[in-house]
């Protein structure tokens, strides 16, 4: 009978590929399978040996590759063929990646399973973008939330954004009208700066600013696509923030 093999849970980072962890690299490059994400972006995919089985299990809003349920039970049928497999995760495996879902799947199944952690996407992109989560004039509360769940107009995110606190929002590229009218709803001033971060730390990567009411009309205007982030806050709009990312894009 062939010795079960390891799940390694990898985190990939936000995009670009020098952001990745040694251990992470060094997964990818030794890996014979590797079960990836949509967003894993194809420069880090071709760190891959060339002999490497990538399987892609790529998620759309509206429709998935695989349900979540079944790319859990590949990971394990994989281990048990006694082959090490490599999931690997935009971002962080446990921030908004499932990866505590499938860590649960692997135990209870008798698999070892291994996590290695990633720069989540809010890290890498805010840095990206000379966006300070938390600054000691502008904020000292960071929160982070889907605006992708099922029910969002019935969450309670009162408190996570305002005087003081910076709001990430993962995956609210299409809800962002709902997003916008809801954080109004809850209190929050319709001038509250935001900022939306595309492709963040890749070569395409844009930085867009505005105001809270004006979201929904910015991400149309500008037809901004997945992966990005919406980031609410005082920190999105400092003067010194604007010139750095201005001074950014003027010398790609």
């Amino acid at each position: 009978m062939a010795q079960t093999g390891t799940i390694y849970l990898v985190g990939a980072g936000p995009g670009d590929p020098d952001l990745l962890t040694l251990r992470a690299a060094r997964l990818i490059e030794s890996a014979r399978v590797i079960v990836h994400d949509g967003l894993v972006d194809p420069a880090i995919l071709a760190l891959a040996r060339g002999d490497a089985q990538l399987i892609s299990v790529a998620k759309r809003r509206s429709h998935h590759t695989l349900p979540q349920e079944e790319i859990s039970e590949l990971l394990v049928r994989v281990a048990r063929s006694g082959q090490d497999v490599v999931r690997l995760k935009g971002g962080d495996p446990f921030v908004f990646g499932r990866g505590g879902e499938e860590a649960e799947v692997a135990r209870a199944a008798g698999v070892a399973v291994e996590v290695v952690p990633g720069i989540s996407a809010a890290n890498g992109a805010a840095a990206a973008a000379q966006i300070a989560l938390t600054h000691r004039d502008a904020s000292s509360v960071v929160s982070f939330v889907a605006g992708q769940c099922k029910g969002l107009k019935d969450q309670d995110w009162a408190g996570l954004a305002g005087k003081g606190r910076t709001l990430v929002i993962y995956m609210g590229v299409k809800t962002a009208p709902q997003i916008a009218e809801k954080l109004m709803e809850d209190g929050l001033s319709p001038d509250m700066p935001v900022a939306v971060i595309e492709n963040g730390t890749r070569p395409d990567m844009r930085v867009l600013r505005g105001l809270l009411a004006g979201l929904p009309d910015l991400v149309e205007h500008e037809k901004v696509v997945s992966p990005a982030l919406i980031v609410i806050g005082e920190v999105t709009a400092r003067d010194d923030v604007a010139l750095a990312v201005a001074a950014q894009e003027a010398a790609r």
